[in-house]
């Protein structure tokens, strides 16, 4: 029978577990026992990184040059913000082949309807837009009623869209943007003031100490372990003072492009929406489990077209950008490897193939991976071949280091 000493001796080493688990030994102990079970986050991408940027720095010094990086946050953007919408429907485990094709089709609408035309240029982006919402829906409308795998009917959208693309272009076959208008500026020119970018470089960490000490405080009140103020206040002030490194690094140059500020915004945005809404909540249980999602109450059908119709609108989003980045409309746009590097940067950014797991920052970390691997070799005079070669290879490892973690975790009860 169990006295009120002991009891009280229960709750002395329970307080003092919950001690050490909130300092800085507790929270290195609890880094490494969630590696040890699979949950690997994004250390895998960012050891990556690290190689690749060490090894082309070698290389070629230009690499980490100011104006090689600010042009690398540029090419970054366009692929990136398509990556993010195939963030969307892997986190429900399905897939978007079209991606590159509906981003080529929207850059063919805006150059039709905005130079030929002579559209506003506001009112074709939202009309380029609209057609892959509704791209989006009917792909969403093709699996829940008629059960069509998406691999298939996105595999026949991207046929049918890149051949919709040539027909709209015409004989020509490229329709040049204004080269003086704001969107092409836009694309090419705009970056940030440099009180702009400092600014801006405080706000995630601020962010990080408030919303990290109003959890503690909900943890505490829970009587559970959690963060002292003193470890957030340090992560802050780490985050603060590297943002502001890389902020004074990039305007040494031309400065931080407002495209990537866009595509930055978008994955913060998703990032709180999957993480912080019950929409996102019911992504990751679809993409987890369907039916035990549809058994939970969870509208499925709802999350499957949200998914896709969010995908299909942020790939037009991207083609805009893109052709923006470009100055023109072309019959180029979409094709060669757009597919590829959005679907390999999400995956190689750590969101899962099985669907489940995954971050919007996938989209952010992967992408600049392989644009990393592109401009290193583009500088260091090599052909394109290597540079799928080597793509390829980074997107197999990371398919099989999650593969790995995803046994980890099924046999540490984690999944």
């Amino acid at each position: 029978m169990t006295t009120a000493s002991d009891r009280g001796a229960l709750l002395d080493r329970s307080d003092e577990r919950l001690k050490d688990r909130s300092g800085a030994k507790g929270a290195v102990k609890g880094f490494l026992d969630r590696v040890r079970s699979g949950d690997l986050g994004s250390l895998p991408v960012v050891v990556g990184l690290v190689l690749i940027c060490t090894i082309f720095q070698t290389l070629n010094p230009v690499f980490l040059s100011p104006n090689n990086l600010v042009n690398l946050l540029f090419d970054c953007s366009t692929v990136g913000i398509i990556s993010l919408g195939i963030v969307c429907v892997l986190m429900v485990g399905e897939i978007d082949l079209s991606v590159g094709s509906v981003s080529g089709l929207s850059s063919a609408l805006l150059g039709v309807l905005w130079v030929q035309w002579g559209w506003p240029v506001a009112l074709a982006i939202l009309a380029a837009m609209a057609v892959g919402f509704v791209t989006g829906c009917v792909y969403a409308l093709l699996l829940n009623r008629l059960g069509m795998p998406s691999f298939v009917s996105t595999l026949s959208g991207l046929l049918a869209f890149l051949g919709l693309q040539l027909y709209i272009l015409g004989p020509t076959g490229s329709i040049n943007l204004p080269y003086d208008s704001p969107l092409v500026n836009f694309g090419q020119l705009l970056v940030m003031p440099h009180w702009v970018s400092y600014t801006l470089a405080v706000v995630p960490g601020v962010l990080a100490l408030l919303l990290g000490y109003r959890k503690a405080q909900r943890r505490q009140a829970a009587g559970l372990s959690s963060r002292s103020f003193g470890g957030l206040l340090l992560q802050a002030v780490a985050i603060t003072v590297a943002l502001e490194l890389v902020a004074y690094y990039l305007n040494l140059s031309r400065g931080v492009p407002w495209m990537f500020a866009l595509f930055v915004g978008l994955v913060v945005a998703m990032n709180y929406a999957l993480k912080r809404t019950q929409w996102g909540r019911s992504m990751t249980a679809v993409g987890g489990n369907r039916e035990a999602a549809r058994r939970a109450g969870i509208n499925v059908r709802l999350i499957y077209a949200s998914a896709f119709a969010l995908c299909a609108t942020l790939a037009a989003t991207g083609g805009l950008l893109s052709a923006a980045r470009l100055a023109t409309a072309s019959q180029q746009a979409g094709t060669g490897d757009v597919n590829l590097n959005a679907i390999a940067a999400a995956v190689i950014g750590g969101t899962s193939l099985f669907g489940g797991r995954g971050s919007a920052y996938s989209a952010l970390l992967g992408i600049i991976v392989i644009q990393s691997i592109a401009s290193g070799l583009t500088l260091l005079d090599l052909s394109s071949s290597l540079r799928y070669m080597i793509t390829g290879c980074v997107l197999a490892i990371a398919v099989i280091v999650d593969s790995l973690a995803r046994r980890s975790r099924v046999s540490h009860g984690r999944a």
